[in-house]
């Protein structure tokens, strides 16, 4: 990649040239899959979507939550084409995805989407039905002169693809900053109901922490899935997050004499690739409607068409005698599974309850009782980093490199 120049150096927009969108320029996905508009940024292996084309994981991981195009220059004018492609649900219209910009850690342009296609879905009968519709262009003018850090965080809800990136100066790699976080959960991990790119928890956390973050927060896809551990197990790390529950109970995907040798074997096969890694377990947040009772969830059909679409738990509370999950279950097994696991020095536990809990859910209710709203995802970054990456936390004083 060219040098870049003297921080002096002028930088006009008429000198606008295109910049090779690299996957060292792009952190945070697993690769970009080149298309007919350009590159779609992946945040799952191709052997993954090859192996498992399930219609929900495919669509959530191509969702770039977490993701960001991070590079030096001395640039004052920057463009970014991309496509993008979201989904829409008649009658829960849900507001658009954005791309923040960061210029020495610094929010300075926050560019909601305005174009692309949609595929949109009928929640009360599952048709769909799809929009083509024309690129986005994030344009960025006025940038502070001399050398800066730029990171432009991709949109956390809708996929995209990246057609072109264009400067008005060379650009450099930008090295990652921090211990490399890789962290799977579900939809409030992907960042479901967040705001903004930035706004998801798992962003305001690294951000706090100063982690260089891999998000693999799957929307409705966290099931103790054994290639999950082996995606976790191949990709670099210097800590490493897990959060298990929530959709295993509101799918009612597995009974209890299922999910906690699932969750064993998980864990063993993270440990096959990071067997010195600190690797933190984080049980559920809290969740009303699926505490004391089972799954599976679904959307209240009274809500249709309402301002604020809400999910409710459909299972029978007395099957928990037979096995069924609810959260309550879920966080003791989880707990037990980790005491008893005390052989792994490095293995730790997270109550979910401590990062969002019965007295936060009346503070900061959840808009649709199922995921938080933009103001309970920045207190639950917030607390994880404290928690987490503060003093005394499991990730306390990490460092790339450092065993």
């Amino acid at each position: 990649m060219s040098a870049l120049p003297s921080p002096t150096a002028a930088s006009t927009p008429d000198r606008m040239a295109p910049v090779p969108l690299t996957p060292a320029l792009v952190r945070g996905v697993a690769e970009l899959q080149p298309t007919q508009r350009g590159l779609r940024p992946h945040r799952l292996p191709r052997w993954v979507r090859d192996r498992y084309p399930d219609g929900q994981l495919l669509a959530v991981e191509g969702q770039p939550a977490g993701a960001r195009i991070a590079f030096r220059t001395t640039a004052t004018a920057v463009d970014l084409v991309t496509h993008p492609t979201r989904v829409a649900y008649r009658g829960a219209e849900r507001p658009r995805g954005a791309l923040d910009v960061l210029v020495d850690d610094v929010l300075v342009t926050r560019d909601v989407l305005g174009q692309g296609d949609v595929v949109e879905v009928d929640l009360a009968t599952g048709a769909t039905t799809a929009h083509a519709g024309p690129p986005h262009t994030t344009r960025l003018r006025g940038l502070a002169e001399g050398l800066k850090r730029v990171e432009i965080w991709l949109p956390h809800n809708e996929a995209l693809d990246l057609v072109e990136l264009r400067a008005d100066a060379p650009v450099a790699e930008e090295r990652a900053r921090g211990p490399r976080w890789v962290h799977h959960g579900s939809s409030i991990s992907h960042g479901s109901n967040a705001a903004t790119p930035t706004g998801t928890w798992p962003v305001v956390a690294a951000r706090t922490a100063g982690a260089d973050l891999v998000n693999l927060g799957l929307g409705g896809s966290a099931l103790v899935d054994p290639f999950l551990a082996q995606v976790i197990r191949d990709t670099e790390a210097d800590v490493i997050s897990v959060k298990l529950g929530i959709n295993v109970v509101n799918l009612d995907a597995m009974v209890l004499r299922a999910f906690v040798p699932a969750v064993h074997g998980f864990l063993d096969t993270i440990r096959d690739g990071h067997p010195d890694t600190p690797l933190l377990l984080v049980s559920p947040l809290f969740c009303g409607i699926h505490e004391t009772t089972p799954g599976p969830c679904a959307v209240d059909p009274a809500t249709l068409g309402t301002d604020q679409v809400r999910f409710t738990a459909t299972g029978d509370p007395a099957a928990v005698a037979r096995g069924a999950l609810t959260l309550e279950v879920v966080r003791r097994e989880l707990r037990s599974l980790v005491e008893r696991r005390s052989d792994d020095p490095h293995l730790h536990h997270l109550d979910g309850t401590a990062l969002y809990g019965p007295d936060d859910a009346v503070e900061l209710p959840l808009p649709d009782g199922l995921h938080p709203g933009p103001d309970a995802h920045r207190r639950i970054g917030e607390r994880f980093a404290a928690q987490v990456f503060g003093h005394g936390g499991p990730f306390a004083g990490r460092a790339r490199g450092e065993v």
